[in-house]
Parts: structure tokens; C-alpha cells; sequence
């Protein structure tokens, strides 16, 4: 073997590493929840339960309607991983839809495609990108992603509030010109 060619285990950790990247940079467990919701609502209504010799179907009225709904999960999920700048539209669009399923599919199937696309929908809205940070042996542009980002701070204004310099004003008229936008109708 040569010393050149690289370990199975260096291959393999450098592709663990580049899933977690990957995987840091959307709401990758939110989707994975909305993708696994969508396949119990989709799959329990033409579900056949055999006890015996005796068939018990499942099927609703609704079926047509519980395909739809698991199907549109399945796409949801994916474009939380996909399209991680939608992920709110997602997010919201998820929690509807397994708001619906409990109606529609049979208790969102049985409560499993129900709570998973909730809690999916809920991780999508809420996930935030994290901060790009430097690290200390590499110049140059950040390469690691640390936690999402939780709040910012705005700059204080140069004066601060309420000193009087037209920063705190609330009428709703430009600093520059002293309108408001408005036109006058005469």
C-alpha cells in the first residue's frame, strides 16, 4: 500500500465532516422531522391491517386528500434542506399542514405525522443561520459555523436618545427635507 493514498478512515472523516458543514448551514433535524411526517400520513390511509383471517382497511373518504398532505411534508422537508432561504414559508406551511392531517388522515396518522410535522415546522421557523467566525491559525475569511445567531445590537445613535438632534423624532418627516411624502393638495 502507498503512502500517498488516503485511510478509509481519513475518507471517511473528511466526508463526516463535510455532512456536519452541510447539515450546519440549514434546518437540516426540522426537515428531516417534516419528511418523516408526511410518510405516515401519506402511507396509513391505504394501509391494510391483517388480524387472521380478517382485513381491516383504513382507508377514508380523505385518502386522496392525505396523499396531497404527505406529499406536500415530503416537499416541505426537502426544501428546508434544499432551500434553507424559504425555511420560514416551510416552516409555516408544515405546521398547517399537519394542523390539517389531524382532520383529514385519520388524527394525522394517528398523532405520529401530526406531532412530527408540527415540531418539524416549528425547528424550520425557527432555525437562524449561525455567524461565521475565524479561527485563530487560518487568515482570512471565517470558515466555521458557531450556533445560530440569537440576537444583534443595533449601533447606538451619535448623540443618543432624546438629546434633541432629530434622531428620536416620531412624526414620520424625512430628516432631510421635512416632509413626510405627502403631497399637498393644492
Amino acid at each position: 500500500m502507498s503512502a500517498e493514498r488516503p485511510r478509509l478512515n481519513e475518507i471517511l472523516g473528511r466526508k463526516r465532516q463535510a455532512f456536519r458543514h452541510w447539515r450546519g448551514q440549514r434546518p437540516f433535524w426540522g426537515g428531516l422531522l417534516t419528511l418523516l411526517a408526511g410518510i405516515p400520513i401519506m402511507y396509513i390511509p391505504y394501509a391494510n391491517l391483517t388480524i387472521g383471517s380478517l382485513t381491516v382497511r383504513m382507508a377514508t373518504t380523505a385518502g386522496a386528500g392525505s396523499l396531497i398532505i404527505g406529499v406536500l411534508l415530503v416537499v416541505l422537508g426537502l426544501t428546508m434542506w434544499f432551500q434553507p432561504v424559504s425555511r420560514v414559508f416551510a416552516g409555516v406551511a408544515a405546521i398547517l399542514l399537519a394542523l390539517v392531517s389531524l382532520v383529514v388522515s385519520n388524527f394525522g396518522a394517528f398523532l405520529i405525522g401530526f406531532l412530527l410535522g408540527l415540531i418539524g415546522g416549528a425547528l424550520g421557523v425557527s432555525w437562524a443561520p449561525g455567524k461565521a467566525v475565524r479561527s485563530e491559525d487560518e487568515p482570512g475569511e471565517g470558515n466555521h459555523v458557531v450556533g445560530p445567531v440569537v440576537a444583534t445590537h443595533p449601533a447606538p445613535a451619535a448623540g443618543g436618545p432624546g438629546l434633541g438632534n432629530g434622531l428620536d423624532d416620531l412624526s414620520g418627516t424625512s430628516p432631510t427635507n421635512g416632509r413626510n411624502g405627502r403631497h399637498r393638495a393644492g
